[in-house]
């Protein structure tokens, strides 16, 4: 065993994807201490994405003062890779834990999210990837639109930044005073989910009350929304509410392929593509991925299928090592995972397990280098 590649996604609050692979890697060395193992810790566009990306890739990290949820100054930051890629997560400066108890969906705005956009483009970045994920907003991304140069103006002619309760004001949309400087700009936005802009699976529904709207707030939230949607189909000329994850992060996922042409896709699919992973795979002997609990959702592209996929293509063989293991995973074989192992040892419950869970997982990578070593792989 020569080449490894390490790509697990984070098990949600147990262990980060960093994490497993500093575990993994201390594993494998044991029994292959002259492989060549390569760790890509997964950002699926929440907190820590731009940790993770220049973790995998080195770079930089930059920080500047923009508008924080309630528009009010803050330092935030977003990352550079490969020179001229950025990577920002909206919830550096649009996040729900930045609100603390003052949850507001009404009010809180993405503004500081744009100014990292338009940062990131002024520094000379042609591609940025915007992480949607963990937002304390639902605004539409018009706060960000309007940071960047995007004019909304109400019934009367004056302009003004749109919140998620203001939204419903919005008369026209001119998007030719989008920065120039983005134009020659391909943004890419990972969004993990598919809820639709509005209604009752949509963005103020599913996604305001853990942001603190009621009933009540949540049915405004939602026809501000519709009415946002009314008015971007005629002056932006795209259908946002038929867009699959245009709900993502109080609509701003919607938001930016209208406002910024963005491309929305899957985190995982954004991960590979960025490091290359398809050349990465060409010198690979073994990939090991995995995520908390493997099951039938899963097979919608998540991490473990998003890797086993690619790594079908090129022959390589893919381990996924899970907490949990679903009954209907059989799908997952005809994606290009080899097997399917759990961490867990003993028969204990999720409370019980949870701090076991990093010496389970160096248990069960060492087993696994055991055996592969006893093939004499």
């Amino acid at each position: 065993m020569k080449n490894i590649l390490l790509i697990p996604d984070s098990f949600k609050g147990t262990m980060s994807s960093e994490q497993i692979c500093t575990i993994m890697d201390r594993a494998i060395k044991r029994h292959y201490p002259d492989a060549v193992v390569t760790s890509i810790p997964v950002a699926d566009g929440g907190e820590g994405s731009v940790d993770a990306f220049l973790k995998a890739l080195g770079g930089e990290k930059r920080t500047l003062t923009v508008q924080g949820p309630f528009a009010l100054p803050m330092e935030s930051f977003y990352g550079v890779v490969k020179k001229t890629t950025a990577v920002i997560e909206m919830a550096a400066c649009a996040g729900l834990p930045l609100v603390g108890d003052e949850l507001h969906p009404d009010l809180t705005t993405t503004f500081g999210v744009g100014q990292l956009i338009l940062d990131a483009a002024k520094q000379g970045c042609k591609t940025i990837i915007v992480g949607l994920g963990g937002s304390s907003t639902n605004d539409g991304g018009c706060g960000a639109a309007a940071a960047c140069g995007v004019v909304f103006k109400d019934a009367q002619g004056n302009s003004f930044v749109p919140t998620g309760g203001t939204m419903g004001k919005v008369a026209s949309i001119d998007l030719s005073k989008l920065d120039p400087v983005l134009k020659d700009v391909t943004i890419t936005t990972m969004c993990d989910i598919d809820n639709p802009f509005y209604g009752t699976n949509g963005a103020a529904y599913i996604f305001g009350p853990q942001k603190g709207a009621t009933p009540e707030m949540v049915k405004v939230l939602d026809a501000n929304l519709q009415s946002l949607a009314k008015v971007i189909e005629r002056d932006c000329k795209i259908e946002v509410q038929a867009i699959p994850g245009a709900g993502a992060a109080g609509g701003m996922g919607g938001g930016m392929a209208a406002f910024f042409g963005s491309q929305l896709q899957m985190g995982i699919e954004t991960v590979l593509e960025t490091v290359n992973f398809d050349k990465l795979l060409t010198k690979a002997d073994l990939v090991l991925t995995g995520e908390g609990k493997i099951d039938g959702q899963s097979l919608r592209g998540k991490v473990v299928i998003g890797v086993a996929r690619r790594a079908k293509k090129a022959q390589v063989p893919v381990l996924a090592i899970v907490g949990d293991i679903g009954d209907d995973v059989e799908g997952a074989y005809a994606e290009g995972v080899s097997g399917i192992f759990s961490i867990n040892r003993l028969a204990v419950d999720f409370k019980t397990a949870k701090p076991r869970a990093p010496q389970d997982m160096e248990k069960t990578i060492d087993n696994l280098m055991r055996f592969t070593k006893r093939m004499g792989l």
